[in-house]
């Protein structure tokens, strides 16, 4: 699930925030922004690493993230999506 998402209305950008947690270094982070670059319409990742804790994941895409399609990327790269209470 998508803990955040925020929609600009620079050139129909969407910046997708997600929570992933499970990642401890930087082979996580390489890991987490690969699966998500692949995605269609993904321009770029951020990651805030929280060894051992929740990390904040960002994405700048094209236009919205298919939901699905996000949890198995992450999958995909061994972590797991998390929802928090807002």
């Amino acid at each position: 699930m998508f803990t955040t998402q925020q929609n600009t209305q620079q050139n129909d950008a969407t910046t997708t925030a997600l929570h992933v947690s499970g990642m401890t270094c930087s082979h996580c982070v390489a890991a987490v922004t690969a699966e998500l670059s692949k995605l269609g319409g993904a321009e770029s990742v951020d990651v805030d690493l929280v060894a051992g804790g929740v990390s904040l994941v960002t994405v700048a895409s094209t236009g919205p993230l298919d939901p699905v399609a996000v949890a198995a990327a992450i999958d995909e790269a061994g972590y797991e999506l998390v929802s928090e209470s807002v």
